[in-house]
C-alpha cells in the first residue's frame, strides 16, 4: 500500500494538474468568447451589417453577442446534467473542441458583401454553438479545482479559473490590439479581424492535450463508489435548491453588467460617442485584465480568511458609488490616462465580487448536483446581466443623450448584489471532497 507521504505528493500533484488544466482551459474558452465581444464593438457591424449606420450597426452585432448568452444556460443544463451523471473531465473535453472548432468557423465566415443575409444568420448560428460550449466550461473547471483543494485555501486556489477568464479577454484584447494598429481600416475590416479566430486551432489542440492528464475529481469518484450519482440531477437540483439559483443569479448578474459595460460598451463609448480612438479602449481592457490577474486570487485569498460575504458586499457597496459619480465623469474629460484610471478602479471592485463567485457558487450546492447547480445559477445570471448590458447601455445612451441613464442602470444593479450577497449563508470552510458534503454544512458559518 502506497505511504502517507505518496498519498500526500499524488494529491498535491494531481491538484497542481487541476489548476492548470482549468486555468489553461479557461483561459482558451474566454478568449474565443470575448473575442467575439470586442470584434463587435469594433467591425461586426461594417462586416454584417453594412446597410446601416455605424451605431445601429453596432448595436446589431451586440444583439448577436447577446444570442451566446441565451444559448448558455441551454449549454449549462446539458453540461451539468452530464456532469454530474459520468463526470466533470468528460464534459470539459468536450466544451473546449466544441468552443474551439465554433470560433474558428467564425474566422471563415464569408461578409455580408459576399453572402447577403446568409452571413449574419450563420453568425448567429455559430454564435449559439460557442454560447452551448461556454454554458458548460465555467462550472466544470471551478469545479475539478474546488472539489479538491483544501478549504482553507478553497477561495484562493479555485479563483483561477476567474483569473483564467482575465487571460482570456487579455489575449483576445491585445491580439486585436495588435492586428488593428499594424493594419489599415480597410485591411482590418476586410480581413485582419479574422486572423486572431483562426488562432483558436490551438485551442483545440493544448486544450485536449492538457485535460487529457486531469484526473476526475474525488468527489465524483466517491458518488460513484457509493453509488450516489443522481439520475436527474437538474430535476432534484430545482426541488431541493431553487432558492440557491435565485442566490447565485442575484450575486453574480450585477457584477456582470458591471464588467461589460467597463470593457465591451466602453470601446463603442470611447470611439463612437467621444471620438477617440479605439485604441484607447482596447488600451484600458489589457490593463485591466493584466491587473486582475492579481486582483481576483487576492480577493478570494481575502475571503478564505474573512468569508465570501462580506468581501463580495464590499465589492458591491465600493462598486455602486463609483458607477453613480465617479466612472463617466473621468471618461467624458477625454484624457487617456483618466479613461484607464476610471476602468482600472472599476475593476478592482468588479474584483472583489467576481474573483470571490467561482469557490462561492460550487460551494452552495449539494454533491449530487453540484455541477448542475453552479452551472445553470452562472450562466442564468449571465443572461440578466451581461448578455444585454451593452445593448441596453447603447439604447439608454440613444434615447436620452446622456450616460446618467445607464449609471442608474449600472447602480441598481449592483445594489442588488450587495443586498443578495448580504442575505446569503456563508459557506467558509464545509466539506466539499466527499460524497456526502451536502449544503447543509453550509450552516457552520451562517
Amino acid at each position: 500500500m502506497p505511504s502517507t507521504e505518496q498519498h500526500n505528493l499524488g494529491e498535491t500533484k494531481a491538484l497542481r494538474r487541476a489548476i492548470t488544466g482549468s486555468l489553461v482551459g479557461t483561459s482558451l474558452e474566454w478568449y474565443d468568447f470575448f473575442l467575439y465581444g470586442t470584434a463587435a464593438a469594433l467591425v461586426f457591424g461594417e462586416v454584417f451589417f453594412p446597410s446601416y449606420d455605424r451605431l445601429t450597426g453596432t448595436l446589431l452585432s451586440f444583439i448577436t453577442f447577446a444570442v451566446g448568452f441565451a444559448a448558455r444556460p441551454v449549454g449549462a443544463a446539458i453540461a451539468g446534467h452530464f456532469g454530474d451523471r459520468i463526470g466533470r473531465k468528460k464534459v470539459l473535453l468536450a466544451t473546449i473542441m466544441l468552443m474551439g472548432t465554433s470560433t474558428i468557423a467564425i474566422g471563415v465566415l464569408p461578409s455580408y458583401a459576399t453572402a447577403g443575409i446568409l452571413a449574419p444568420i450563420l453568425l448567429v448560428i455559430i454564435r449559439l454553438i460557442q454560447g452551448l460550449a461556454l454554458g458548460g466550461e465555467w462550472a466544470g473547471g471551478a469545479l475539478m479545482i474546488a472539489e479538491r483543494a483544501p478549504a482553507a485555501r478553497r477561495g484562493f486556489l479555485t479563483s483561477f479559473v476567474q483569473v483564467g477568464a482575465s487571460i482570456g479577454n487579455l489575449l483576445s484584447t491585445g491580439i486585436l490590439l495588435l492586428m488593428s494598429a499594424q493594419l489599415s481600416r480597410e485591411e482590418f475590416v476586410a480581413w485582419g479581424w479574422r486572423v486572431p479566430f483562426l488562432l483558436s486551432a490551438i485551442v483545440v489542440i493544448v486544450g485536449i492535450y492538457i485535460r487529457l492528464k486531469v484526473t476526475e475529481t474525488p468527489t465524483f469518484n466517491a458518488l460513484q463508489q457509493e453509488g450516489k450519482v443522481s439520475r436527474s440531477p437538474v430535476l432534484e437540483l430545482f426541488r431541493r435548491q431553487p432558492l440557491d439559483i435565485l442566490r447565485v443569479i442575484g450575486i453574480r448578474a450585477g457584477a456582470d453588467i458591471m464588467f461589460y459595460l467597463l470593457i465591451t460598451f466602453l470601446l463603442t463609448y470611447v470611439s463612437q460617442t467621444l471620438g477617440l480612438p479605439g485604441s484607447i479602449g482596447l488600451t484600458a481592457a489589457m490593463l485591466g485584465a493584466s491587473m486582475q490577474l492579481i486582483t481576483y486570487p487576492l480577493s478570494a485569498a481575502l475571503s478564505d480568511k474573512f468569508g465570501r460575504r462580506p468581501i463580495t458586499v464590499i465589492g458591491a457597496i465600493g462598486a455602486t458609488i463609483w458607477m453613480l459619480f465617479f466612472f463617466f465623469p473621468l471618461v467624458d474629460t477625454k484624457s487617456v490616462a483618466l479613461i484607464i484610471a476610471a476602468v482600472l478602479v472599476g475593476l478592482v471592485f468588479h474584483s472583489a465580487m467576481y474573483g470571490v463567485q467561482a469557490v462561492w457558487i460550487c460551494e452552495l450546492f449539494d454533491a449530487k448536483h453540484r455541477y448542475s447547480g453552479a452551472s445553470l445559477g452562472y450562466q442564468l445570471a449571465g443572461i440578466v446581466g451581461g448578455s444585454l448590458a451593452p445593448t441596453i447601455a447603447i439604447a439608454l445612451l440613444q434615447i436620452f443623450g446622456t450616460t446618467r441613464a445607464i449609471t442608474v442602470y449600472a447602480a441598481a444593479a449592483l445594489a442588488i448584489v450587495a443586498i443578495t450577497a448580504a442575505f446569503t449563508r456563508e459557506t467558509r470552510g464545509i466539506k466539499m471532497n466527499e460524497a456526502g458534503a451536502d449544503h447543509e454544512t453550509a450552516s457552520v458559518h451562517t
